[in-house]
């Protein structure tokens, strides 16, 4: 296992990049712990898939550095960085048995058959595929291949870090929960350091201690879940992280001060003095009905079992709140307002005062 450092590091597939537009991959610098639990998390497109291939060696950046611990490993090729990758789509080999394909990456490091058994046994218990080890790997359905891809990279004891590119993407949807729920009881169980690629927020938040959430081959913020959900740095990541996603509701800046229309809206924080245009995040879990708020017209109520996403618009700008299950909510004209200590001002997208990944 190892401590990951990533410096000044930027990939282009172009030859010449010039532009922003030409990197797949901006600069970035970021450190992950030894034994960690990390997640790169983003649309399709926005480099994650790029950054852990660079961390594994399959590709090489167009500049910056990779370390593992100590070592820069920017020019070693993928072998010799002794990592394990679970891909998205199960690699195994289909005419071994499950104990073979476990077995396998032991054997081809020329580990003596009494420690191959016990550390088989040991896996395959943690993978709940203790009863398949007879079986051949083809018979078995993709969430059990995909155990097997997963197995195989938790049965060496030499790797520095598991690398997983979006593994639960064919695992049927009842199954996923069990799988996700397993990855992170191993990690748990081994404290290997973990790296794991989604576009799904559910996946990075309950596997991850700290997620790097990227757009357009930046890195926009990197956090805790709580502190994902509760300050995002940028309204990407209010828009991608929540269901529904935070509210942005476009306001006048005055004296770093929010204004909707004349009226002023208190907030956590404030922008620059010089600053006349920004916009007002808050998600819709902190937004209440109230005798004294802002103007607002309820247009529809969607039941989401244990609470209702209500929508309203609030001086011509559509805003959404969460109502507990049973609350009244009004037919039409009402008043809503917005929690201060949640309620952020963000200039150009980033949150006023905090320019950057966090």
């Amino acid at each position: 296992m190892a401590r990951i450092t990533l410096s000044n590091l930027a990939h282009s597939y172009r030859p010449d990049p010039v532009s922003d537009a030409d990197w797949a991959l901006k600069e970035l610098n970021l450190e992950w712990d030894d034994g960690g639990a990390y997640a790169l998390l983003g649309p399709s497109g926005c480099g994650k898939t790029t950054l852990l291939n660079i961390i594994s060696g399959l590709l090489t950046p167009t500049h910056g550095s990779v370390h593992f611990g100590d070592e820069d490993v920017t020019q070693l090729p993928t072998e010799k960085r002794h990592i394990a990758q679970v891909f998205q789509f199960p690699v195994v080999y289909d005419t071994m048995t499950v104990y073979d394909n476990l077995a396998f990456p032991l054997r081809n490091r020329h580990v003596d058959e009494a420690t191959v058994r016990a550390k088989v046994a040991e896996i395959a218990e943690m993978t709940d595929l203790t009863s398949m080890l007879d079986r051949r790997a083809s018979g078995l359905t993709a969430d059990g291949k995909q155990k097997i891809s997963l197995g195989r990279g938790l049965v060496r004891t030499d790797v520095n870090a598991i690398l997983f590119d979006e593994p639960l993407t064919v695992i049927d949807p009842h199954l996923k929960f069990q799988l996700r729920s397993k990855l992170k009881e191993l990690h748990n169980r081994i404290a290997n350091t973990m790296i794991y690629v989604t576009h799904d927020q559910t996946e990075a938040l309950t596997f991850a201690d700290k997620v790097v959430v990227m757009n357009v081959g930046e890195v926009v913020q990197i956090g805790t879940p709580e502190e994902l959900f509760e300050t995002p740095q940028h309204v990407f990541v209010g828009h991608f992280i929540g269901s529904p996603g935070m509210n942005v509701i476009p306001c006048d800046v005055k004296d770093g001060a929010a204004f909707i229309d004349g009226v002023r809206v208190a907030t956590a924080n404030e922008a620059d003095a010089a600053v006349t245009k920004g916009e007002l995040g808050v998600r819709p879990e902190f937004v209440t009905f109230s005798d004294d708020g802002l103007e607002a017209k309820v247009v529809k109520v969607s039941d989401a079992g244990r609470f209702s996403i209500v929508e309203t618009v609030c001086h011509g700008k559509p805003v959404k709140l969460v109502a507990p299950e049973g609350a009244p909510i009004p037919s039409e004209t009402t008043r809503i307002a917005f929690k201060p200590d949640n309620t952020r001002i963000y200039v150009d997208g980033w949150l006023a005062g905090a320019r950057g990944a966090a």
